[in-house]
């Protein structure tokens, strides 16, 4: 049961030394505001992750060209493999793993792009229809690429919505025509905002989607033949039925490109769901190194409740001497200044929580990191401010049960 007349006392007690009361929470505030401030930061990059291995496709198996760059690595690369990931390595991948439900090739290539008097640096996304599908892309406006577009080689292309802003910041893209290299496209199609843009996780770079261009396979690799050394493809996606057994057919695509290129290592396999596995044991020992670093705040800041709830034991010391004279009992003491102590690490946690939630969004608005408050720990960081309390109180108030009424008394 809540002893209100205890509570008021107690506050009675800290208003009395406000200033004394403000710096000794000082501890808890900063505490619990790095609490909050870390957690947010983790839990802003582990809904990141998610989104970003969301939109990867979990049960995606991910192709990418990674050539050497220089050296007799490389030159032995170009000698043996000249074309890097190729059209005939998906189709080798469809016909071995019949049970694959989709195998996308794309080629990735940044452009300068121009509209009238727009221009833009974009990623010329080619790719077959199913593309659309395989990333859940979603219209926007007009329509997506099919399969008539890639098989007469047609001119035309779907805009990511920031590639729209880019271009047509004050009209409607449709059937507007836009400029790559030596060729025309038309616009057909307007995707929705991609959540997610750019970034990097574990090693793997993320291009913003909202700054593609979507455009049949067929009529990019037509209309911009390979040169030598430079792959025909930069990724081939393969969506499996099974995740679960997502590891063994990327041993087996490992192993067939392997043989197509010769034993040249110009390639990378990546599953996403492992990808998200690395990510979350380093955002872990992130958390728990963070976590500790704020841990010693707050055990600072009860070090520094304690000496002053000693400090306070002594200076009322007579104080304590009437009260036992007047029938207090040794408990009665004892949750005074018991209470004393959780309030003051109590208040302090609750401007820490306001700190914290600020420092939040200070870190999102200049550093650009995703950060995100989550309630769990919000309560965590309250819950420990008033275990601070309890505990770094305990010994100041036994102290003051265990004096003796008529030394007390005579205390000067």
């Amino acid at each position: 049961m809540i002893n209100i007349e205890l509570i008021h006392s107690a506050w009675d007690g800290l208003i009395s030394h406000k200033l004394r009361s403000v710096l000794t929470t000082l501890g808890v505030i900063f505490g619990v505001a790095a609490v909050i401030g870390m957690a947010s930061i983790g839990e802003g990059a582990r809904r990141e992750a998610l989104k970003q291995i969301e939109l990867m496709g979990a049960s995606n198996i991910l192709i990418d060209e990674s050539r050497p760059e220089e050296g007799e690595e490389h030159t032995a690369s170009l000698d043996k493999n000249p074309y890097g990931l190729t059209m005939k390595d998906a189709d080798a991948i469809q016909g071995i793993i019949e049970d694959a439900i989709a195998v996308v090739p794309i080629k990735i290539i940044e452009r300068k792009v121009s509209a009238a008097d727009k221009r833009a640096e974009l990623n010329i996304v080619a790719a077959p229809p199913n593309l659309f599908n395989l990333y859940n892309l979603k219209l926007k406006s007009g329509r997506r690429l099919n399969w008539n577009d890639e098989d007469n080689y047609q001119r035309v292309c779907v805009l990511g919505w920031g590639a729209a802003r880019e271009l047509f910041p004050l009209e409607n893209p449709l059937n507007k025509e836009i400029r790559v290299y030596k060729y025309v496209l038309t616009v057909v199609g307007v995707v929705s905002r991609r959540a997610v843009g750019g970034g990097k996780i574990e090693g793997v770079d993320l291009r913003d989607e909202n700054m593609d261009v979507y455009v049949p396979l067929q009529t990019i690799l037509k209309r911009e033949p390979i040169i030598t050394g430079n792959s025909e493809l930069t990724r081939i996606v393969v969506k499996v039925a099974e995740p679960s057994l997502l590891g063994k057919y990327a041993r087996l695509i490992e192993n067939i490109i392997h043989r197509r290129h010769r034993e040249v290592n110009d390639f990378r396999v990546i599953i996403p769901e492992e990808l998200l596995r690395q990510h979350q044991a380093t955002q872990r020992i992130f958390n728990i190194v963070m976590g500790t670093i704020a841990s010693i705040s707050l055990i600072v800041g009860g070090i520094g409740i304690m000496n002053i709830m000693l400090a306070s034991v002594l200076e009322r010391t007579r104080e304590i001497g009437i009260r036992r004279a007047v029938g207090a009992r040794q408990s009665d003491i004892a949750r005074q200044f018991l209470t004393e102590a959780v309030l003051l690490s109590l208040s302090g946690g609750i401007v820490g929580v306001i700190l914290g939630v600020m420092l939040a969004h200070v870190i999102t608005m200049f550093a650009g990191w995703e950060t995100a408050v989550s309630w769990w720990a919000i309560l965590v960081a309250v819950g420990v401010s008033v275990g601070v309390g309890v505990i770094f109180g305990w010994l100041p108030a036994r102290r003051a049960a265990k004096l003796d009424p008529i030394t007390a008394l005579r205390y000067e």
